[in-house]
């Protein structure tokens, strides 16, 4: 018979057993996340379902009031279970909505993968930095009485010799209104991410589900990356002010003359190299521009020129990742990319 956990701090977790396919949620995500409550779910000393649940800290959503799910994780015989008990205690915390699966707001892992056309080339392997599930969770989720709330894509250009000569006007116009785009300045790496978090938290503020995030948990996550990057794969987009000197030192992050519009952070598929693979491809996983009639275009520019740059370095595709799609994102790869994945997130109604 099956026994269920309710753990609400990181000590709980201690004494969970660690055999079996579920492994227990690690404590620095329980402490950095900050979930109401965390469930899990053991049958014969193994854990077999866990998930966590937010209810104080959420996104805003009009007229409802929004519960959490995330840090979702099942075997098949429990997962339909686990999710009922999850909605079950959202309702008595007076949710009328629940989400998931979304690890407490979208700057984290949320949605799952759902779907993977099979192209030319077959059904495209999974890429660095991309969820990954079994696509069986999806119908825990339904089972459950979940519906599709949103839907998003990856896809992939194979050929980055291509350009998009609309961008030489954009390009020209972003130019007369002052802005450069440089590549990351690794040695001020932290001066850079402070100036990317503030940036990203603007851009973002109007996208779906959007909550603020925290710089301590911003800097936690790219420095987690940073081993891997290649600088000349994240580009920031600059405006000088006014009759502002030119940059001496362009290769600097310390500009007060200038103000960042635009960033793009693309990365090398790694896991290519544990299939062996030659790294051929890399992937464009954030584009943050300003709003504004005056920044129209610069994401589809820095996806260009990101691309130009690993085509002259041997590169030769890209992977638009994550993409959701109702923003303008996937107007920027639609010309050249096709489908490689799709993801969609959940939701259930607790109103009766």
């Amino acid at each position: 018979m099956i026994t269920w956990l309710a753990i609400d701090d990181p000590q709980g977790l201690a004494a969970l057993p660690l055999k079996g396919a579920i492994a227990p949620l690690s404590a620095d995500d329980l402490r950095l996340h900050a979930p109401d409550l965390h469930w899990v779910g053991l049958l014969d000393g193994a854990i077999v379902a866990r998930c966590s649940l937010w209810w104080r800290q959420v996104p805003p959503w009009p007229s409802r009031q929004l519960g959490v799910i995330g840090h979702y994780a099942a075997h098949a015989d429990w997962g339909v279970a686990l999710l009922q008990q999850a909605l079950a205690t959202l309702a008595t915390q007076g949710c009328t909505l629940a989400v998931g699966p979304m690890d407490g707001n979208t700057w984290r892992r949320y949605r799952l993968v759902s779907d993977s056309p099979s192209g030319a080339q077959g059904v495209a392997p999974p890429f660095f930095l991309e969820p990954q599930n079994p696509l069986v969770w999806n119908q825990h989720f339904g089972e459950a009485g979940f519906y599709p709330l949103a839907s998003y894509s990856s896809a992939l250009n194979p050929d980055l010799s291509q350009r998009d000569p609309r961008l030489a006007r954009i390009a020209q116009r972003l130019a007369a209104a002052g802005i450069e785009v440089r590549s990351l300045h690794l040695p001020q790496f932290e001066a850079e991410l402070h100036r990317i978090h503030t940036l990203s938290c603007e851009s973002f503020q109007h996208n779906f589900l959007y909550t603020p995030i925290e710089a301590e948990e911003f800097f936690t996550q790219y420095s987690a990356v940073k081993p891997y990057l290649n600088p000349k794969f994240v580009l920031l987009a600059e405006q000088r002010q006014p009759d502002a000197p030119p940059v001496s030192h362009p290769e600097s992050a310390n500009h007060p003359e200038s103000t960042l519009v635009g960033f793009l952070f693309a990365i090398p598929d790694l896991l290519q190299a544990q299939r062996q693979e030659a790294i051929d491809t890399i992937i464009v996983k954030t584009v943050a521009v300003l709003p504004g009639r005056a920044y129209a275009g610069l994401g589809s520019l820095l996806v260009d020129q990101v691309q130009a740059i690993a085509h002259s370095l041997g590169y030769t595709r890209a992977i638009h990742a994550l993409m959701h799609d109702q923003n303008s994102s996937r107007n920027i790869s639609h010309r050249f990319a096709y489908p490689i994945r799709q993801y969609t997130l959940y939701a259930a109604d607790l109103e009766k």
